[in-house]
């Protein structure tokens, strides 16, 4: 018997029954970028999915908008399982609006080292906080109809060389830190599908590891879901077949489907593995209601105040108050002149980079306006950049390219693909073939020359063999030298006014962009005039052997030399000052880490300067990781507000008005230099291998273990009232190590004047001689408080917080002896302890 029959229904199998071996092994392919392969005549109809975890975004061509919610460092800093499951369920209704089934996400790899690249989608550094909201995500998701995809299993936690690099990671570890959000999503929330990672583990593709995927997931755990693949992660037939891996994506051309069925004539896959692959695939068309054979409705932008609400309280409780000095919040009848700075200000990031983005309802509204609108007409509000901080030329509005046109519909974004936009600036040609030969095999307009390709473009004989020719008329905004830059995936020119500017045709350079599948930027100083137009034409031919394509065009206009001096001018001259510096999603994206902590351009710089002018100075950090703050001690206060999602301009003018507390709590450690944490002696490895050398010791245990002193520690943030903490209790129904069932209480008191939350964490410290970390968290309550309310916190310790894996029995064992339950505000701030003792 498989481990599929176990469980699939009557329905399932009498289907899978009257399949061919070609017709089972088609549903192991997708149709193409987003969607499993129907087969009508069985009654079969196709499961669309839809990235997350952020948002819904859709096909990518419909251009309908959706929302954008804050990323997924930003939710975990809430230390909330109710928002989680609140957001996982509004996500639900936004995949509706797309006609999906499935949402890929949420993200649940660890925050390995603070360079990584997609540490913005991850929840957090340690796998029990990972866990907890992961299992409420999946919940609130799943609840509301719509599947998880809970990602990326296992080990994806940095973007270099994700390929091919194998994390070499023991059994302990493996077990107990990266697998420990996935088990624990599969035993309380069980998610539809678990996506396969693209590296290898300890040598294994992921995709193509029987241990992982079978031995574990489907086995040991006895999961009864479909593993799909990430997308382009798949590398072979026959073992990823025999692994467990039920899905390819995407499709159609792929190494299953019918490369797969005559892997199964050949007799190298037996058919019962293939029944169990299709059967999956089966289980999950049933659990999405497409077991019928109905239609598909078109993706819509539904833009719902609720949601929108939902988006703008999760900013709020994800936003970290680092530090105050009595500056926040703002007493708003004692300002007359506010000063809002740094480059940030204007390029407010709501989402990092990657597959993670889309294309947010309406106009984002930034710090700007968000604050004038809050302060009203009797306070004026300056604004001055101080410097610049993007890694690429920079992106060009649509009016520009329109020639001074203005139009009331947003940009597309950079992943929206070939969507119908008659009156768009920008003319593309795409040609069969990569010499841009004969006459177009497909023409539209488009917002700019930023575009994305991946999966199926339509009315191309060839999808990833083809060329394309992007037209526009570009209205400069100043006088002076403009940098253009161009990349691509492939070959790829520039032309301004006729004249070949930059050349990437001849030899192109290997880079990061696209996925690290596109070439290295170059750049070109062009001198041109305000006001006065001109031609400018990109060419692009394919990489073939690319499972993504796209090409890039940005323009840097001549930047003033005194900005940082205008800044530090204005900060001078204002009540306060507020300073919004971080990274991009150019910086923080899929396809890459970055090099180091350290905030790109002068950023550093403009926070001392305007510090050293005005001690009412706020620094606003808009990143998804963390960024070295050398400056802080001489700051008034800082906010880390990650990339917030749309509703994080209002949110931080409601925070720093008063009207709401930052409500969120670090889900990693700040490090005070790049060289302190964990993986700074083995990362990026060597010879294709990245071996986990701190073991346990991740995140803030190492800091521990190591007595290194971190710039902000784990757990921490501060609120605008202040609360008292009681002594910790300790209750024990069970004090067996089979079955330990402990409760601590923590009396807890808000002595200020205002509402306000508190994250009571709680970190259990094993007997000696244990062999594990000196503390780990194993249990966490967020509790919010009017003035003078008082409240019991309790927190539940199970087996689960006791546990241990034993590698010689190959499962896990609790200890006998006295453990020690230690609750604080951080894992640095701990305030008091109480001792359990487990015996046999």
């Amino acid at each position: 018997m498989t481990a599929g029959s176990v469980w699939a229904s009557g329905r399932v199998e009498a289907i899978l029954a009257g399949l061919s071996i070609d017709e089972k092994a088609s549903l192991t392919v997708g149709s193409g970028a987003w969607h499993t392969i129907p087969l009508p005549a069985a009654g079969v109809g196709r499961v669309k999915v839809t990235d997350g975890p952020t948002g819904a975004r859709g096909d990518g061509r419909s251009g309908a908008s959706a929302i954008c919610f804050p990323v997924g460092v930003s939710l975990g800093a809430s230390w909330s399982t109710d928002l989680l499951a609140q957001v996982g369920a509004a996500l639900a209704e936004e995949a509706r609006t797309k006609g999906a089934h499935v949402l890929l996400g949420p993200t649940v790899n660890m925050q390995r080292t603070p360079i990584g690249g997609r540490n913005f989608e991850c929840y957090a550094e340690d796998p029990l906080l990972t866990a907890r909201l992961a299992v409420a995500f999946v919940q609130g998701l799943q609840g509301a109809g719509i599947g998880a995809s809970i990602k990326h299993f296992v080990g994806n936690d940095t973007e270099l060389d994700r390929h091919e690099v194998s994390v070499e990671i023991d059994e302990r570890t493996l077990r107990e830190v990266s697998l420990l959000p996935f088990e624990r999503a599969v035993a309380e929330a069980d998610p539809w599908t678990v996506m396969a990672a693209y590296n290898r583990v300890n040598g294994e593709t992921a995709t193509a590891s029987r241990r992982l995927l079978t031995g574990i997931l489907k086995e040991e755990w006895g999961w009864p879901g479909m593993v799909v693949s990430d997308w382009g992660a798949v590398k072979d037939t026959v073992s990823t077949a025999l692994a467990g891996c039920d899905l390819e994506m995407p499709g159609p051309v792929g190494w299953l489907g019918p490369r797969l069925a005559d892997a199964v004539r050949a007799g190298d896959v037996p058919e019962e593995v293939l029944d169990d692959l299709a059967r999956r695939v089966l289980h999950l068309a049933e659990r999405a209601g497409r077991l019928d054979d109905a239609g598909e409705p078109p993706e819509r932008a539904d833009d719902d105040p609720g949601r929108r609400a939902l988006a703008r309280r999760a900013a709020i409780e994800g936003t970290v108050l680092l530090r105050n000095d009595g500056v926040l919040p703002f007493d708003r009848d004692r300002l007359e002149r506010v000063a809002l700075i740094g480059p940030n200000v204007s390029s407010f990031m709501v989402q990092g980079g990657g597959s993670s983005q889309v294309l947010p309802h309406g106009d984002i509204v930034g710090p700007l306006d968000a604050l004038r609108a809050s302060l009203g007409d009797g306070v004026e509000v300056i604004h001055e950049p101080g410097c610049t901080n993007h890694k690429f030329a920079h992106s060009v509005p649509p009016e520009q390219w329109r020639g001074g046109v203005a139009t009331d519909r947003p940009s597309a974004s950079s992943l929206v693909v070939a969507a119908r936009l008659e009156d768009a600036p920008v003319a593309v040609e795409l040609y069969d073939g990569l010499e841009l030969d004969g006459d177009p095999a497909r023409t539209w307009q488009a917002d700019g020359i930023t575009t994305t390709f991946f999966g199926r473009v339509r009315g191309l004989a060839d999808q990833s063999s083809f060329s394309g020719r992007f037209t526009a008329t570009y209205l400069p905004v100043a006088t002076g030298v403009h940098s253009f830059g161009l990349s691509a995936v492939g070959r790829s020119r520039l032309f301004v006014d006729g004249v070949e500017v930059i050349d990437s045709w001849t030899d192109p350079q290997p880079g990061d962009t696209f996925y690290a599948n596109g070439s290295a930027e170059l750049r070109a100083g062009v001198e041109l005039e305000e006001g006065v137009p001109v031609e400018v034409v990109a060419e692009l031919a394919t990489d073939p052997a690319s499972t993504v394509q796209g090409i890039r065009v940005g323009i840097d206009p001549p930047e003033p030399a005194d900005l940082l001096d205008r800044a530090v001018a204005a900060a001078a001259d204002a009540d306060v000052v507020v300073v919004v510096v971080g990274t991009t999603g150019e910086w923080e994206t899929e396809g890459n880490d970055r090099d180091d902590i350290a905030l790109p351009g002068r950023q550093a710089e403009l926070v001392e300067a305007v510090a050293a002018v005005n001690d009412r100075t706020v620094v606003v950090v808009n990143a998804g990781s963390p960024v070295d703050m050398d400056w802080v001690e001489g700051v008034g206060a800082a906010l880390q507000v990650w990339f917030g999602g749309q509703e994080m301009g209002p949110a931080l003018a409601d925070m720093l008005l008063g009207h709401a507390e930052p409500g969120g709590r670090l889900p990693h450690t700040i490090p005070a230099r790049l060289a302190d944490h964990p993986a700074a002696s083995s990362y990026p490895g060597s010879g294709g291998r990245l071996v986990y050398e701190e073991g346990l010791l991740t995140g803030h245990r190492w800091y521990d273990a190591r007595g290194i002193e971190p710039r902000f520690p784990f757990g921490h943030g501060l609120s605008y009232t202040t609360f008292e903490w009681g002594d910790a209790t300790l209750s024990v129904a069970d004090g067996s190590v089979d079955t330990p069932q402990v409760s601590v209480t923590v009396p807890l008191a808000n002595t200020g004047d205002r509402e306000g939350s508190e994250v009571v964490q709680l970190y259990v410290r094993p007997p000696d001689g244990a062999g594990r970390p000196q503390a780990e968290l194993k249990a966490f309550a967020k509790a919010t408080l009017a003035p003078g309310e008082a409240d019991d916190v309790v927190l539940d310790l199970d087996r689960v917080a006791f546990r241990t894996w034993d590698v010689a029995s190959g499962t896990w064992v609790v200890h006998p002896g006295t453990y020690e339950a230690i609750v604080g505000a951080s894992s640095r701030d701990l305030r008091s302890s109480v001792s359990v003792e487990l015996g046999g």
